[in-house]
């Protein structure tokens, strides 16, 4: 059969069901094996990207120490050392610093908690011997730029945290009585603010007791 030219017209093709679902699932299972491909690349140096941004924040919030041991906390107490067959990188840990002579000058703590955003994770020094915080340095943020990533960016808000004495108060400024236990909050960013506060109360609260037992001596 022909059309008014004289044409005949195109003949439908069917493709089977089978034959779609076949080619669907072979895009998809190339799809995911390029996606681990590219993961199992570049994990290590995303790995390695992550352990050089922790040890510098480190070296940042205790104010340098000459070295320092990683620490775990593992049945509620602290350790060096774990026992035999489990994984260290499935332990919360800790870091505490010494001096050159071996002294004690603090224990860095990574802490995380929900913003206004996503998660909020900082951390901070803290000192057991003066009940002081020694530094605080953001170390992952997805808060609104211009607004709550002022809590990394707003030297004003984080030099706060150095000498500060926890548990904390977020204040609106111009209401600070002067006290050592008082932090200043972001205008436009309080929620942002009182997620660092809370992370670091919350943190002190929880492993306070466990610095305060813990004996790993000098080195």
């Amino acid at each position: 059969m022909t059309d008014a030219h004289g044409t005949a017209p195109p003949v439908e093709r069917h493709v089977p069901a089978w034959k779609l679902l076949a080619t669907l699932g072979g895009a998809g299972a190339l799809a995911g094996f390029l996606i681990v491909f590219v993961y199992v690349g570049t994990l290590p140096a995303i790995t390695a990207h992550k352990a050089a941004v922790l040890q510098q924040a480190i070296q940042e919030v205790l104010k340098a120490p000459d070295h320092y041991d990683t620490i775990y906390v593992q049945n509620d107490a602290l350790a060096r050392q774990l026992p035999d067959g489990i994984d260290p990188n499935k332990v919360e840990q800790i870091y505490l610093g010494y001096d050159e002579n071996g002294r004690q000058v603090g224990f860095a703590i990574a802490a995380g908690e929900p913003g206004f955003q996503d998660m909020v994770r900082i951390i901070f020094g803290y000192d057991p011997t003066s009940r002081t915080l020694l530094g605080m340095k953001v170390l992952e943020s997805k808060e609104t730029p211009g607004l709550g990533d002022k809590i990394e960016k707003d030297s004003t808000f984080v030099i706060q945290f150095d000498g500060a004495v926890p548990p904390l108060a977020g204040v609106k400024i111009g209401r600070n009585s002067g006290s050592d236990s008082e932090i200043d909050m972001i205008t436009g960013a309080t929620i942002s603010s009182r997620t660092v506060i809370k992370i670091i109360n919350n943190a002190l609260e929880r492993l306070g007791p466990m610095i305060d037992a813990y004996d790993g001596g000098s080195r």
